[in-house]
């Protein structure tokens, strides 16, 4: 990815970028508001799973994948992306942006997260900040993301056994279970969906054959290793 020494650098440097949206239409926004700024828009894709072939063949600066992305969703096509082609920026954009989704896509790899209501020249300024070391978030969301890791569970932090039925997952939610957060609160933090919560919640109460959230939280303490 390229970096910038100066103002003069970013306008002679021509941007690639890939644009994923569903919509014919809100593609055509998005082209023609880039294009618009001398960006080049190398591909359109109208899916997740299209985003992730395009950007393997065209290789661009950075793709903007829309939030609601059809076959493949935003969070699992920011991740292929991520891992397949770490060079690769990548921008998500949502008409309704949400503060979980933004964190999942976020924890995924991206780097950035906006609203679609565009001024005329921001997007193209958001994405060459964004080739530029910069995170395109929100004041709102950068607070949440410090909150967000404020409140993860740190390696380490919860003292568990050296066998345990319990995988490391399992374990972090049954920590911030312990600490009287709720389903939706475990969610926040570990950017997880609620139903991977409550499916994490059903096993660590099989596993420890336990049949409340007390009673799991009693039944950890017994068996988390003892301090020296």
């Amino acid at each position: 990815m390229p970096g910038f020494d100066s103002e003069k650098d970013q306008d002679e440097y021509v941007m690639r970028v890939v644009v994923a949206d569903g919509d014919p239409l809100a593609r055509k926004m998005l082209r023609d508001m880039l294009t618009r700024d001398g960006v080049s828009v190398v591909a359109e894709a109208t899916d997740g799973k299209e985003a992730v072939e395009l950007t393997g063949f065209y290789r661009p600066d950075v793709v903007v994948l829309d939030a609601l992305l059809p076959e493949l969703d935003v969070v699992e096509s920011t991740r292929t992306i991520g891992t397949r082609f770490p060079n690769v920026a990548i921008v998500i954009v949502a008409a309704v942006p949400d503060d979980d989704q933004a964190l999942r896509c976020l924890r995924a790899g991206a780097a950035g997260y906006l609203s679609k209501e565009f001024e005329p020249g921001m997007l193209a300024r958001i994405l060459r900040g964004v080739l530029d070391g910069e995170a395109a978030v929100s004041r709102r969301l950068a607070m949440l993301v410090v909150e967000s890791d404020r409140r993860a569970p740190r390696a380490g932090a919860g003292l568990r056994p050296v066998r345990s039925p319990l995988t490391d997952r399992e374990w972090e939610v049954l920590d911030l279970l312990a600490s009287g957060a709720g389903t939706d609160e475990i969610a926040r933090v570990l950017v997880l969906s609620t139903e991977t919560v409550r499916s994490h919640l059903k096993n660590l109460y099989r596993k420890l054959e336990v049949g409340s959230r007390s009673e799991a939280v009693a039944a950890a303490e017994r068996i988390r290793t003892p301090v020296a």
